[in-house]
């Protein structure tokens, strides 16, 4: 994996109010921070972090601090604005050499899987594993061929073996499938309410016309007494 160098600077002052002001002038705060140092209060431009963030690649950092030595490291977090999902914070985790580390590596999926010709859909319910690796060994993304996946076919972490890096995630977890399309089905009227006939309204009360009509029979009775 190639490095990624990334210059930053110190923050001598971490009150709110210099982090809002850094966040203003387009310097987005962070902290460096490994087993072997303490750790750095830094800020970076957001044009040299979010294409390091913003990727479906892990990069090896070159993390370079004014007044201090390079340090090799990762991205271990990100917290983002929950509104405009700008990057607001980042954690940069140090690297030693010969020290396995873990970490959350992007999955790539190749291939157009038979069963999706067959009717099928592809579900895809881990876009990131969990590998241990010693720091040369970091994969930028984990590549799956599912080509040959067929209707009812599944890839889990099981399934998955690489000589430079180790799966931590449990064995038996879901990476991908290919499994029949959801079908919306409507409950079809029941054979007693097809063949029932509609009812007549029932009578409310009664109209003028009925009434003038009573009251002419009414008439003709005490004419016949």
């Amino acid at each position: 994996m190639e490095k990624t160098s990334l210059k930053a600077s110190e923050r001598k002052v971490i009150t709110k109010s210099a982090t809002k002001k850094n966040r203003i002038e387009g310097r987005i705060p962070g902290i460096f921070y490994s087993k072997h140092n303490v750790p750095i209060h830094i800020a970076v431009n957001d044009t040299s972090i979010n294409p390091l963030v913003f990727t479906a690649k892990t990069h090896l950092i070159s993390l370079q601090i004014e007044g201090h030595e390079e340090y090799d490291c990762i991205i271990k977090d990100v917290q983002f604005d929950p509104v405009t999902d700008r990057v607001i914070h980042f954690d940069l985790l140090g690297l030693t050499k010969g020290e396995k580390i873990r970490l959350q590596i992007p999955v790539q999926l190749v291939g157009s899987p038979v069963g999706v010709k067959e009717g099928g859909v592809i579900q895809h319910a881990m876009h990131k594993l969990e590998v241990e690796c010693l720091p040369k060994n970091i994969p930028e993304h984990i590549v799956i061929d599912i080509a040959e996946l067929k209707l009812g076919d599944s890839i889990h972490v099981s399934d998955l073996l690489f000589d430079d890096f180790e799966l931590v995630d449990p064995k038996e977890s879901l990476i991908v499938q290919v499994t029949h399309p959801k079908i919306v089905v409507e409950a079809a009227p029941s054979a007693e309410a097809a063949t029932e006939e509609p009812t007549e309204p029932e009578v409310i009360g009664k109209g003028k016309a009925d009434k003038e009509e009573e009251e002419e029979e009414k008439e003709k009775e005490k004419e016949k007494k």
